[in-house]
């Protein structure tokens, strides 16, 4: 379980393909804290730490998360937003976020604000998420409050902090997104789908 509040930008090092595997190398500097095993979500895709060298480690993604999230899309030096497992007893500063990725989306407008920027996404809605206006969503790790909810887009206010501490600075229009949806606001979604 994750917070959606990054913790730490990394830089890919070193990208392998192994059959249908993409074995993904991180430069970081929480790298010396983390261990084999530990869960870490990349862009809000939760992978397991399989390497550690000096400030580097390795992750694998397999194909269903290739096929499913942006993360076959990382190109050597691109950053990627980190986030560590919370731990039990710790403060939710964000939302409950599973590192499960529901869909990606498109980004399709920036418009900067006076100190601030605004994000627009577009997303399939024909596979049944939805976003509301002040309701939680995680675009690539990082949680936020929606906006502006519409059937198949939605916007996202970005401040200062967030901007320059998560990759939000390298987006451009058409940039590839991983969301994923308010796991609550998924059950109740789920629940009433089966009452119908």
């Amino acid at each position: 379980m994750f917070t959606g509040i990054i913790e730490n930008i990394g830089v890919v090092s070193n990208l392998k393909t192994e059959l249908e595997n993409l074995h993904i190398t991180i430069k970081s500097t929480i790298t010396p804290e983390l261990k084999i095993d530990q869960s870490v979500a990349h862009n809000g895709v939760c992978l397991t730490v399989v390497e550690i060298n000096n400030d580097e480690y390795t992750v694998t993604a397999i194909k269903e998360t290739l096929d499913k999230t942006s993360i076959g899309t990382l190109k050597l030096k691109d950053k990627v937003n980190l986030e560590r497992a919370m731990k039990l007893g710790d403060r939710l500063d964000g939302h409950i976020v599973q590192g499960h990725v529901d869909q990606t989306a498109e980004c399709v407008a920036i418009k900067e604000e006076n100190g601030s920027w605004v994000f627009t996404f577009k997303y399939d809605s024909t596979l049944n998420n939805i976003t509301i206006e002040k309701g939680s969503i995680t675009v690539n790790g990082t949680s936020l409050t929606v906006v502006n909810s519409k059937k198949d887009t939605f916007s996202v206010a970005i401040i200062p902090y967030t901007y320059e501490h998560t990759n939000f600075n390298t987006f451009k229009i058409g940039t590839l997104v991983n969301l994923e949806f308010d796991v609550l606001g998924k059950y109740v979604a789920k629940l009433v789908n089966l009452n119908n």
